[in-house]
């Protein structure tokens, strides 16, 4: 009993909860990667403040079944799974041109779905696929949602980051990853692309009353942690008690989208339910609108 309670108290300095009873009645959210994890436990926690949430999912079997346990879980919960792969852009078009036919508003795109230190794989169009789904994918998606957003106003774009972006670099010589590839390297790159996206679309978005966040959920014990090998594999089962739930790693998200603008810093990266700082990478100006623009090259988009 003494070991567990020593335990409570140890997860208790490191994991905050948010505690806010904010209703979003009458508010509009996508929550990508929604089927599982962390983007289910956000889902699950709009739908149960009124929100209607769509869950964005690749697979729409797993989608509607993540559907029809909030709609259990939650009385009234109007939730809608639609199908949306990341890593292929005829995909996400599809998914958009849907939003735009049946939604009339989009007040918070939350940007979780994610892939994590998988073999070397690629989209659907060829990019590396850590770097094409974390990055690449969310991008475009927000990109293509973005006039829904903006007829929303005051609307919210939130960014899931990691704290393994203060290992990242942004190889912007060997983006694919063909010259040389680590899924740990590749994986952090991306989650840092994801902190410099939030901070450039901060700043060109801010005018139209949409703010972006990036958030750093923690170490959560999730699906995506399924390609974790020694010895990061060892350290994770050290340091288990510091292990999140599902619904903890959610909190901060949650606590992005529920308080009150004033009191949040647009284009901030938050951690445990307050704000924190990015690693110095992460608040390079330059090296986020050079990634901005090799971006939209990529993608074959303007977006100014």
């Amino acid at each position: 009993m003494l070991f567990y309670l020593d335990i409570s108290l140890l997860r208790a300095l490191f994991i905050n909860n948010c505690s806010s009873d904010v209703n979003l009645e009458g508010k509009t959210a996508i929550v990508t990667g929604a089927n599982t994890g962390i983007g289910k436990a956000i889902a699950k926690d709009l739908a149960s403040r009124g929100a209607r949430v769509i869950l964005a999912c690749r697979s729409m079997a797993r989608g509607e079944q993540a559907a029809s346990d909030i709609l259990r879980e939650v009385k009234g919960a109007k939730v809608v799974a639609r199908q949306l792969d990341l890593a292929d852009t005829k995909s996400i078009c599809l998914f958009a041109e849907n939003i735009y036919n049946t939604e009339k508003a989009l007040h918070y795109l939350i940007n979780n779905a994610g892939m994590a230190m998988c073999s070397y794989a690629t989209t659907a169009d060829g990019f590396e696929m850590q770097f094409g789904v974390n990055h690449l994918g969310h991008f475009f998606l927000t990109f293509l949602l973005l006039d829904l957003l903006k007829h929303s106003a005051p609307s919210r774009v939130i960014n899931l980051s990691s704290a393994a972006h203060a290992l990242g670099k942004i190889q912007f010589d060997d983006l694919s990853g063909a010259k040389s590839y680590h899924p740990v390297k590749a994986y952090a790159q991306s989650k840092l692309a994801n902190i410099l996206f939030t901070r450039e679309l901060a700043k060109r978005t801010e005018v139209l009353g949409v703010t972006a966040y990036a958030v750093d959920p923690g170490i959560v014990n999730t699906e995506i942690t399924r390609h974790l090998r020694r010895p990061l594999l060892d350290i994770s089962k050290y340091f288990s008690f510091l292990v999140r739930t599902p619904a903890e790693g959610a909190s901060t998200a949650i606590y992005c989208t529920v308080t009150p603008e004033n009191q949040l810093l647009n284009g901030g990266y938050y951690s445990n339910c307050r704000s924190s700082q990015s690693c110095r990478a992460g608040q390079d100006d330059g090296t986020a609108l050079k990634l901005w623009a090799v971006s939209c090259h990529l993608l074959g988009i303007c977006w100014r």
